[in-house]
C-alpha cells in the first residue's frame, strides 16, 4: 500500500439524486419486505407513503471501490468491513438530492494482521445545506501491513454486558440480498463472483457488510422504533463474521427504549457465530 497516498487522498463531492425507486431497492435489500402483508413494513416499500431507514444514509453519495485503484497499491481482494458508525442529524426524505463530503480520518497499525483505514462521509440535503447523517467507515486491509499510525480514529466500541440479553428478534438473510444490495451502489465482486470469493478465502460470496448492518437497523426499527425512523438517533456496529446468503440472524439486545440499546447479532444454524459485535444504538 502507498500509506501517503491513501493518507492524503481527496475526494469531490458526490452527489447523489435518489427517487422513491432507489429507496425501495435499499430496503429490500436490508430486510424490508419479509413481512409483505404487515402495513408497517409496506411503508418502506410503498411509494404513496413511504418512508427512508435511516441506514439508507451508510449507502447514499457512495464515492465508489476507489481501494482498486493501482495508485494506491491496496489489496482490495483482502478488503473487509470492520466497523460502521451513523449519526443522524435530522429524517432522511425518502427520495431527494443529496451531497456527500468524504475524507480520510486516519490509517491504524495492526501488525500482522493487518491495518484500519477510518473514513468519514457527511450527507448533507442539497437544497437545505443542513447535515442529515454522519457516517464512519472502518475498513480492514487485511493484505496491507506496516502502515504505521497515520490521523485520527473513532473511540473503541466497548465490550457488551455479561448478563443474558434482555430480548431477541431472528431475521432472515435471503439468497437473493447481495444481488438486490449490490444495485445500492457496492459492486464489489466479493458479493457475487465465486472466484474472487475464494481467492478472498470465503466458501461463496459473502453479504454484504452493510446490508447487515442496514438488517441491524431493520431490527431496532422494528424492536423498539414501532418502526418510526425519527426515533433511531445512531447506531454502531463491530463485523466480527461475514454473512452468508440464506443465514438466520438472531439480533440480541440489552436495555429499552427511550435509551440506550447494546446488541449483537449471531447465526444459530452456524453454531452462535458472532456476526455483529459491541454494537449500540441511541432510541428516542
Amino acid at each position: 500500500m502507498n500509506v501517503d497516498k491513501v493518507f492524503n487522498r481527496t475526494f469531490p463531492d458526490t452527489e447523489q439524486n435518489y427517487s422513491f425507486k432507489d429507496t425501495i431497492l435499499y430496503a429490500l435489500g436490508v430486510g424490508f419486505g419479509s413481512e409483505p402483508l404487515d402495513e408497517k413494513h409496506i411503508d418502506f416499500l410503498f411509494e404513496e407513503r413511504l418512508k427512508a431507514s435511516p441506514t439508507y444514509a451508510n449507502v447514499l453519495g457512495h464515492p465508489g471501490m476507489w481501494a482498486r485503484d493501482a495508485e494506491y497499491g491496496i489489496d482490495w481482494k483482502k478488503l473487509l468491513h470492520a466497523e460502521q458508525r451513523l449519526e443522524m442529524h435530522g429524517t432522511l426524505a425518502p427520495e431527494g438530492q443529496i451531497v456527500a463530503k468524504h475524507f480520510i480520518m486516519g490509517l491504524r497499525d495492526l501488525g500482522e494482521r493487518g491495518t484500519m483505514l477510518h473514513q468519514r462521509k457527511y450527507v448533507i440535503d442539497a437544497k437545505t445545506e443542513q447535515r442529515i447523517a454522519t457516517v464512519t467507515n472502518t475498513l480492514m486491509l487485511r493484505g496491507d501491513l506496516g502502515s504505521g499510525d497515520w490521523g485520527d480514529a473513532p473511540e473503541t466500541l466497548s465490550k457488551l454486558p455479561e448478563t443474558a440479553p434482555d430480548s431477541s428478534l431472528e431475521v432472515q438473510a435471503t439468497e437473493l440480498q447481495p444481488l438486490i444490495y449490490r444495485l445500492s451502489g457496492d459492486l464489489n465482486p466479493l458479493h457475487i463472483d465465486p472466484a474472487v470469493a475464494t481467492v478472498a478465502g470465503f466458501p461463496r460470496p459473502i453479504l454484504h457488510g452493510l446490508s447487515t448492518k442496514g438488517m441491524a437497523g431493520y431490527a431496532l426499527l422494528r424492536q423498539f422504533c414501532d418502526f418510526d425512523p425519527a426515533r433511531l438517533g445512531s447506531m454502531a456496529v463491530r463485523f466480527s463474521r461475514p454473512v452468508l446468503p440464506g443465514d438466520m440472524i438472531r439480533f440480541e439486545f440489552w436495555g429499552k427504549a427511550p435509551g440506550t440499546i447494546r446488541f449483537r447479532a449471531v447465526v444459530p444454524n452456524r453454531d452462535n457465530l458472532m456476526v455483529l459485535d459491541r454494537c449500540t444504538a441511541e432510541i428516542s
